[in-house]
């Protein structure tokens, strides 16, 4: 881990870089997007090639994240049972539900769609979206700290993959003891 300077206020810093992060990601272009997310897709299928998991759990895209709703749908055709996050509270791990195609939705935390019911179920590999990330492979996230919390308290850790476009890349996030580094990153130029 990299140890801030003395001066620094780490979640200050974090605020700050929140926003600009998003901006870089929201001002690709419509063509640049679409290469971009090409990639993204091709190294995920690759990395989900190497270890097939049962179970995903993904994210439904939100302020111009990389859109895995493609690559969700190949994975339902090809067998692959898949589920989406729900927040059930403030600081508490998010549960997930099961999702297919044509399952009744309805609108969560942030008007997000989430599956409107069905019991909570226990992903084996995670698509963790990332606002930024490290070479560490720590991920800056909105700030809620949902995922850290949510992996923290899973019985068997799932395989955590953040995802998200290359010029997010940080030379730090400057983790916290609470942040749990993801097993692999994956964006349009790494993974």
């Amino acid at each position: 881990m990299t140890i801030p300077p003395p001066d620094l206020d780490v979640a200050l810093w974090r605020k700050a870089r929140r926003p600009e992060l998003i901006a870089r990601r929201l001002a690709l272009s419509a063509e640049d997007r679409a290469a971009a997310g090409a990639r993204i897709t091709a190294r995920l299928e690759a990395a989900l090639a190497e270890a097939p998991a049962r179970l995903v759990g993904f994210y439904w895209p939100f302020k111009g994240e990389y859109d895995p709703r493609p690559l969700v749908r190949s994975l339902h055709q090809a067998g692959v049972a898949l589920a989406l996050p729900v927040v059930v509270g403030k600081a508490q791990p998010l549960i997930f539900r099961p999702w297919w195609p044509g399952v009744a939705m309805t609108h969560g935390v942030w008007s997000i769609p989430i599956p409107a019911g069905g019991e909570p179920v226990q992903p084996d590999t995670l698509l963790v979206p990332l606002v930024g990330f490290d070479g560490g492979n720590y991920r800056l996230g909105y700030g809620g700290g949902f995922y850290d919390r949510t992996i923290a308290a899973m019985p068997i850790r799932p395989r955590a993959i953040g995802v998200g476009f290359g010029c997010t890349r940080l030379d730090t996030v400057y983790p916290q003891p609470y942040d749990i580094p993801m097993d692999r990153i994956v964006t349009d130029d790494t993974g």
